[in-house]
């Protein structure tokens, strides 16, 4: 099972980087399943219905999310609906959609750290709860997390409690790719951060000018996504398909005019 796993997607720019080079990435590398962080596609922060159709379109099988999920709220009524669409598990009940969705035997998985983040319920308890109810009769052969979290120990705290309890735990939310992927011990594939799919001349996706301004005055700026060529990256998670035990992890990232 080959699963690409790709980084924030931010804006336009983003979003044509994944019509650009998805399908061909697909033929290229034979992806059974392609789960793309889409929190930002809409202006910089959040999702809407047609930026989330966007991204389905261009053979986007799953969406994740994580704290910019209700900046747009036309989106509420769809996260509801059976759109291969996800928010963080972690939510306090009451919260609209859900925080896992099933594929064939793929459980893609998403939560949201709270170090220097919003409080929200402990993502390590909520993960244990969803595995005990997901891994009873059928369970799911290959379970992928999207961890969506500022703190790197707390991203790498993650990855070693879910050791060898699902395929892969990959980080999300600060737009910097990170060189640090590895299989732990007990066959759990691993990267602190995908990265950003968006403009390369850029802030972590925002305006560099508007950016230096806020830095230099602390004044409040409006960040905006700019123009020009786009990176988008990714990660290929390879796993064995009846154990779920990860095989491989190798970073894919490319560039797009």
């Amino acid at each position: 099972m080959r699963i690409l796993m790709i980084g924030d997607v931010i804006g336009e720019p983003g979003r044509k980087a994944i019509h650009s080079l998805v399908p061909g990435l697909r033929r290229e590398f034979g992806i059974d399943m392609v789960i793309a962080n889409g929190e930002n596609m809409a202006g910089g922060f959040g999702i809407t219905p047609d930026t989330a159709e966007e991204l389905m379109n261009s053979e986007v099988d799953v969406i994740t999310s994580g704290n910019h999920i209700w900046k747009h709220k036309e989106i509420v009524p769809y996260i509801n609906e059976e759109w291969p669409l996800i928010r963080p598990a972690n939510y306090p009940p009451g919260a609209p959609g859900r925080g896992h969705i099933r594929l064939g035997d793929v459980l893609v998985l998403n939560l949201m750290g709270r170090v220097f983040m919003s409080p929200l319920d402990c993502p390590f308890r909520t993960v244990d709860q969803i595995l005990q109810e997901v891994n009873g009769t059928n369970p799911p052969k290959v379970i992928v997390v999207d961890f969506h979290a500022e703190a790197t120990s707390e991203k790498q705290a993650m990855a070693w409690y879910l050791n060898g309890r699902v395929s892969a735990v990959v980080g999300t939310h600060t737009h910097v790719a990170t060189a640090d992927t590895r299989i732990l011990p007990e066959g759990t594939a691993y990267v602190t951060d995908l990265g950003m799919t968006g403009p390369y001349n850029s802030v972590i996706g925002s305006d560099i000018r508007a950016v230096l301004e806020g830095f230099i005055t602390q004044m409040p700026q409006r960040f905006t996504v700019p123009k020009g060529p786009a990176i988008l990256n990714s990660v290929l998670v390879e796993t064995d398909k009846e154990t779920g035990v990860a095989t491989n992890i190798q970073r894919i990232d490319r560039m797009v005019n």
